[in-house]
């Protein structure tokens, strides 16, 4: 059964997304990040910046341009613009408006669901597809104000 976990009504969601990278990273999980560029470029920024005293590892996969293969076994966090383009498939974290294409090669699937209207339709569009798949798990967690 594969479990889609959604967390609904962020006012932040970068930092609901780096609090989660952090919290894998102490679980030792390899975690896929997916997202438009604008987004990564953002929550690359801000895995750098976001609490001084706690760097959260990770490394940046633009499409087809080539990553050391080694670089990325000891990086658990990957911010990724094509999930397909990457050989880990434990944990994928999508922060797009878009369902990831090839989602359903990965352990666990989480997307983060910021408050606004145009985000929440598109939070409850995937939630539908996901949940018209047969053998998938949905799970709903409400920040904030319910979505």
């Amino acid at each position: 059964m594969m479990k889609v976990e959604f967390h609904s009504g962020v006012a932040d969601k970068l930092g609901v997304a780096w609090r989660f990278l952090r919290k894998a990273q102490s679980a030792a999980a390899t975690v896929v990040v997916c997202a438009d560029d604008a987004t990564l470029d953002r929550l690359d920024a801000a895995l750098w910046t976001a609490d001084p005293l706690s760097f959260l590892p990770h490394v940046r996969v633009k499409g087809s341009l080539p990553v050391a293969p080694a670089l990325l076994a000891r990086t658990p966090t990957w911010l990724v613009d094509d999930a397909a383009s990457v050989a880990s498939r434990e944990v994928l974290l999508n922060l797009g408006a878009d369902m990831v294409t090839g989602w359903e090669q990965f352990e666990r699937v989480v997307e983060i669901v910021a408050s606004q209207a145009e985000d929440a339709a598109a939070g409850r569009r995937r939630w539908r597809q996901y949940g018209a798949r047969p053998g998938t798990e949905l799970v709903h967690h409400t920040h904030g104000a319910a979505a």
